[in-house]
């Protein structure tokens, strides 16, 4: 008589586990390349959501175009902290159209920086390290916004006096015409 015993062997069991582990390794790295994805794809909507932004509020103070951006290579840098304009336009009080365009420019800066959201005194909302420009010829507008991605691209040659030039910068730029 022959004895058979059913069931598995430690071999294969040490097997079948090696094939999950890196059916796992596998899942976790594809769970880390998504969130870069996402996160870089948020920030893209959101550089186009500004970038918009200061266009449709210099279409509605169109007499003030050069008080937004100047003529030039790059026109007018944005970065950094903004400072609150001595006439605050929010809304109360009446303001001249060049009043406007500092109220304007203040809080589309704001907003891009992220002082609308903070934690542990940082700011987390906005961009990451964004740098703007806005060049302004006659009616013609560019609006180029510039901010840190995570992954390391091939850095472009255009637009390179908008924001610091390095490998992880990403830029979105706008032209449009405001009658």
């Amino acid at each position: 008589m022959s004895a058979k015993e059913d069931g598995f062997s430690l071999i294969e069991v040490m097997v079948a586990l090696v094939i999950l582990v890196i059916g796992l390794i596998g899942i976790f790295n594809l769970h880390i390349v998504a969130k870069k994805g996402s996160f870089d794809s948020f920030q893209q909507t959101q550089a186009s959501y500004y970038a918009n932004d200061i266009i449709n509020r210099m279409r509605l103070n169109a007499s003030q175009l050069n008080a937004y951006g100047t003529s030039g290579s790059v026109g007018s840098i944005y970065s950094g902290t903004p400072t609150v304009p001595g006439t605050s336009c929010n809304g109360t009080a009446t303001c001249s159209p060049a009043e406007m365009a500092a109220w304007d420019l203040y809080e589309w800066r704001a907003a891009f920086t992220g002082e609308a959201e903070v934690v542990n005194s940082k700011n987390v909302g906005g961009l990451d390290s964004p740098t703007a420009c806005i060049l302004v010829n006659g009616n013609d507008v560019t609006v180029v916004i510039s901010w840190q991605g995570i992954n390391s691209l091939s850095d472009s040659t255009l637009f390179a006096g908008c924001g610091t030039s390095n490998d992880r910068r990403r830029v979105y730029s706008i032209q449009t015409v405001i009658i």
